[in-house]
């Protein structure tokens, strides 16, 4: 077969998943060619709070914090109901600490511990993230380690069409339409990183049918093309119905709500004033949940207290910058602002306050900090699809499997590509299940690619 360029590795992704594979394999001095279909290096990672779990990091050591990948992976599984894979599970987060630290040491990406709260489905503080808590600032990170590197060729505005096989069903190669016309790229190795299916309405309706109402908050180039592309090689699917929602999203703002305002004790009330269950189980199922209300909208309230103590988180400030957040005295106040009836919203609040007090909710939520006192604060919040959680089945080197259980050779994928570990729907999502996977199975397929390469070329 004529090729136009031929690399090492073709990385197909230039979102978190693809930069981090591309890092893994030119660190082996191989030639690598990122493969962007739009004209932006920013995919999910940069909608993301950037914020990557990982266990055993000695940044959680100088902190006194015990944890192991053991922990880490029980608390995944138990939070999906064990129906996620137990050996990937465990095979990703041995693998998180030598990730946080491998990007912290070897590519400069600054990341420090998240200990100002828990997030749902982790026992311990174990989120490493940039110093904004910003997924954006952790991809012009990442950008700026893959600028660094000489035989990293980054193309964008060049979505792949076809991967290309031989008659035996090894990949070879890609196919992909740049702005100078279409053109065959020659590769040992090809690492799928495009981010999954959410921006395809019709594959999100026929997977994940109940979150297909709520708005869309991922990246638009996600269009399921690397399962869509994979189908020729006989690929074997997983978890097809496993997403990630987000019940709060500012949506006249364009930016994520932290749900770092429920861990520290606020709640959520639909536009009646009333609240509608535990908020704090996670805002991945709180989602449809959001969707099941009238108008299909909800509004998150706190005080000041927490208000302030979520400053330093990039996506809040900015919010608090745009005035998004009404304020009042009196949760009386707050009601107007909102539109909400007043009288509803302060027996809500009492009643919620009179669950701290016991240590008992009605909903059976279990994260209750505080009471909310004095100043309060609200905004409107809609729920959105963040990413898809199902994709390409694949082995502990992050190797495509067919549908025989074997390895399609030189085919890897990582992130929304490849099928996650959050079991098979949106309750088994725990905070940073899709960076991890992005960030984790990007190394270790861009890793294990040029390990291979290597051992190919001594022979």
């Amino acid at each position: 077969m004529q090729w136009d360029i031929e690399v090492d590795v073709v990385v197909v992704g230039g979102g978190g998943c693809g930069l981090t594979a591309a890092l893994a394999a030119a660190e082996s001095g191989l030639d690598v060619a990122i493969l962007e279909k739009t004209e932006f290096v920013l995919g999910n990672t940069a909608a993301s709070a950037g914020m990557i779990p990982a266990a055993g990091t000695r940044f959680q050591e100088e902190m006194n914090i015990s944890d192991s990948p053991e922990k880490m992976a029980n608390e995944i599984l138990e939070k999906n109901k064990y129906t996620g894979d137990p050996e990937q599970t465990l095979r990703i987060c041995e693998e998180s600490a030598s990730l946080v630290e491998w990007l912290v040491d070897q590519h400069d990406i600054k990341l420090s511990l998240v200990t100002e709260f828990l997030l749902p489905g982790h026992k311990t503080y174990r989120m490493h993230a940039p110093p904004s808590r910003s997924g954006l600032e952790l991809m012009k990170m990442l950008r700026g380690a893959v600028r660094n590197r000489d035989n990293i060729y980054l193309m964008l505005k060049s979505p792949v069409t076809k991967i290309l096989f031989t008659d035996n069903n090894e990949v070879i190669g890609v196919e992909t339409n740049t702005p100078n016309g279409m053109q065959r790229i020659g590769a040992k190795k090809v690492i799928l990183a495009d981010g999954g299916y959410g921006g395809n309405k019709k594959m999100v309706s026929e997977f994940i049918p109940e979150i297909a109402n709520a708005i869309y908050f991922g990246y638009e180039g996600n269009t399921g093309d690397a399962v869509s592309m994979s189908a020729e090689a006989n690929a074997e699917l997983k978890n097809m119905s496993a997403y990630q929602g987000h019940a709060s999203v500012s949506e006249a703002h364009g930016l994520l709500v932290t749900w770092g305002a429920i861990m520290l004790g606020g709640f959520i009330v639909n536009n009646q004033g009333f609240r509608f269950g535990d908020e704090s189980q996670g805002y991945s199922e709180y989602a449809t949940e959001v969707l099941k209300q009238p108008e299909k909208h909800a509004y998150m309230i706190f005080d000041r207290e927490i208000y302030n103590q979520l400053l330093g988180i990039e996506d809040f400030k900015n919010l608090a910058n745009f005035e998004a957040f009404h304020y009042s005295d009196s949760i009386e106040g707050l009601a107007e602002k909102l539109g909400l009836n007043s009288k509803t919203l302060k027996t809500t609040l009492e009643k919620y306050n009179d669950s701290v007090t016991v240590g008992e909710d009605e909903f059976g939520r279990k994260v209750l900090p505080k009471k909310l006192i004095n100043s309060y604060y609200g905004i409107k919040i809609v729920p959105a699809l963040f990413h898809t959680q199902g994709g390409l089945k694949i082995n502990e080197n992050a190797q495509v499997l067919g549908m025989n259980g074997t390895p399609i050779l030189n085919l890897y994928a990582g992130g929304g590509s490849s099928v996650g570990i959050s079991g098979t729907r949106a309750n088994g999502y725990v905070a940073g299940n899709g960076l991890l996977c992005a960030l984790g199975f990007g190394k270790i397929a861009g890793s294990h690619a040029a390990k291979s390469i290597k051992q190919v070329e001594v022979r």
